[in-house]
């Protein structure tokens, strides 16, 4: 029981960052997972096992934070469906080839990648705004497919999810407000989640017994998550990404040298 309140916890912590911010919450829920438990006297959880709940945690998160930014009218649906295909095609593609390339030098690329998107985030644009209309938010398709494609591949070739660049890089590539790029980012995350939710349940990859605590605390905190983002700056929020992409990207490069 001790166990699933302590993971209860980490769903609370992790869902609400992934309302506030946007993001799956994998990059953060994963690393949890794998070392908290261990910290208070528990057995460490397999991979398998955490892979599967991490794919559990995005799912509710993105649709329970997704819903609140949804109400706002900061998810375009336009840019999901480019985006989020493009970034789906590519990452089964990345998937396919990734037994052809070097893992740890892509795991390094990917690394630095996400760095310079959290270097990127302190770049002020003078065209965002607090208050976007995504009802008139126009951008470019080609930036946008581009950019999810590169991610997608990329991601799919060293096993990372890679969706949290996409904040960053929608930002300063695409030209997306910052709060419509992070509504956006659930919706893009929710198609790659339950791709990966399917295939993770039908091949038995997910303990549905320690799914119950995350399902239970990442919902309410997710929902909070996504109205408290709607009380920070946008500002604000772009220092709290590149914190959390830099902590990322610092943690996927220390795994090439650990192996």
């Amino acid at each position: 029981m001790a166990l699933y309140i302590l993971i209860g916890a980490m769903g609370l912590a992790t869902g609400f960052l992934s309302g506030l911010l946007g993001i799956g919450g994998g990059i953060i829920m994963a690393p949890l997972l794998l070392y908290v438990p261990p910290l208070f006297g528990f057995a460490a959880l397999p991979m398998r096992v955490v892979a599967g709940l991490t794919i559990i945690q995005a799912l509710v998160a993105c649709v329970s934070a997704g819903l609140i930014h949804k109400k706002f009218n900061l998810v375009s649906g336009k840019l999901t469906i480019w985006m989020g295909g493009a970034i789906f095609v590519a990452a089964l593609a990345g998937g396919a080839g990734s037994g052809f390339v070097a893992n740890s030098m892509l795991l390094a690329i990917f690394a630095g990648l996400a760095l310079v998107a959290s270097i990127l985030l302190f770049v002020p644009n003078p065209e965002d705004s607090e208050h976007p209309d995504v009802a008139c938010f126009s951008f470019s398709r080609l930036r946008a497919v581009a950019s999810a494609g590169a991610v997608g591949l990329l991601g799919g070739l060293v096993g990372q999810g890679g969706s949290f660049i996409l904040i960053p890089v929608m930002i300063s590539y695409v030209n997306v407000p910052t709060r419509i790029a992070i509504g956006s980012n659930l919706a893009i995350v929710f198609l790659s989640s339950l791709a990966a939710f399917i295939g993770k349940a039908a091949t038995g990859q997910i303990e549905w017994f320690m799914a119950v605590p995350i399902v239970l605390s990442v919902a309410p905190a997710a929902w909070l998550g996504g109205l408290a983002s709607r009380h920070v700056s946008i500002v604000g929020l772009r220092r709290l990404l590149a914190a959390v992409i830099g902590l990322a990207a610092i943690r996927i490069g220390f795994s090439v040298f650990i192996g």
